[in-house]
């Protein structure tokens, strides 16, 4: 049995449910695990026993958190080829293609980004949880692009840090239909699970969390704008929700999209993340990547 104590001595803590901030705090314990854990046997906070993940934590909550690890999750190696941008001893830059699930979860056991970075980099086996090693971020399976992943523990850490601190630069290419009134701008709507359907992210949630996106029209067409994008903050399906409520649905966007799915275009979302820049965890210098269109979303903008 390990048992650890926190004290939240952060304002930008203050409000973050109890099993987000377990998790990012203890490298070990993914977040699904923390919330298990916390419904069976509770956390200690202020003395008193609390056993909802949910729990929004407090300006100077002194949490004790008594936890053994939970049965280890196999990951079995998969030979599936993957678009290296770059490598080094500490980190490595993967161009993710559109349909790969970055790792295993409800659903999806196999074949995922993490079954694919076990066989080409055995070494990172031992960087964070089992069934997520080195996964410091994520992108949609049906996006594609650049994503960073941590080769050693040191560097996990300090990617994680950097995401938390919001120092790393995310920007996407997409497609959307119509035609915004300008040529920037930001969206601010808060986004949390909608409030019927709890697998689908809204604007008109019980639960809103910030989410701040910037976007800027490159090139306009007869229907449709092609944005480029930059993520502030990282809920999930953030920007498919802000530009969906904004009435600019990404083209191919199945889930999203509302009645414009019905478009032969593409067959996949057109959202692609070209660009990508952190701090380098070990020589601290500033890192940049940048990844064209993959074909098939290159062959939308040549057919429109």
């Amino acid at each position: 049995m390990l048992h650890k104590e926190f004290k939240v001595t952060d304002e930008s803590e203050t409000g973050k449910r109890l099993d987000v901030y377990l998790s990012e705090s203890l490298n070990e314990l993914s977040r699904a695990q923390v919330r298990s854990l916390l419904r069976e046997k509770g956390a200690c906070i202020n003395s008193e026993m609390v056993h909802k993940p949910s729990y929004h934590l407090k300006f100077g909550d002194r949490i004790e958190f008594t936890y053994s690890f939970p049965d280890p999750i196999e990951i079995c190696p998969e030979n599936i080829p993957l678009d290296i941008v770059y490598q080094d001893k500490y980190l490595a830059v993967i161009n993710k293609p559109s349909g790969m699930v970055v790792h295993p979860g409800a659903g999806t056991p196999n074949h995922t980004l993490v079954h694919a970075l076990n066989w080409h980099f055995p070494e990172i086996k031992k960087v964070g949880p089992k069934e997520r090693p080195g996964i410091v971020h994520r992108i949609d399976k049906e996006a594609s692009g650049l994503l960073v992943i941590a080769k050693e523990l040191h560097a996990c850490d300090s990617l994680k840090e950097q995401f938390k601190k919001r120092t790393v630069d995310k920007k996407y290419l997409a497609l959307v239909w119509g035609h915004y009134a300008k040529k920037s701008g930001i969206i601010l709507w808060s986004i949390g699970r909608h409030m019927k359907n709890g697998a689908r992210m809204s604007i008109r949630t019980r639960k809103p969390k910030r989410a701040e996106t910037h976007f800027e029209v490159i090139k306009t067409f007869k229907d449709f704008s092609l944005l480029e994008i930059k993520t502030i903050t990282g809920r999930t399906h953030q920007i498919r929700v802000h530009m969906s409520a904004a009435g600019h649905p990404i083209v191919g966007d199945k889930y999203y999209g509302r009645k414009r799915t019905k478009s032969s275009l593409t067959s996949r979302l057109f959202l692609h993340a070209y660009y990508l820049s952190f701090t380098h965890p070990e020589s601290q210098k500033r890192q940049e990547f940048t990844i064209p269109l993959p074909n098939d979303l290159q062959a939308v903008l040549e057919k429109i």
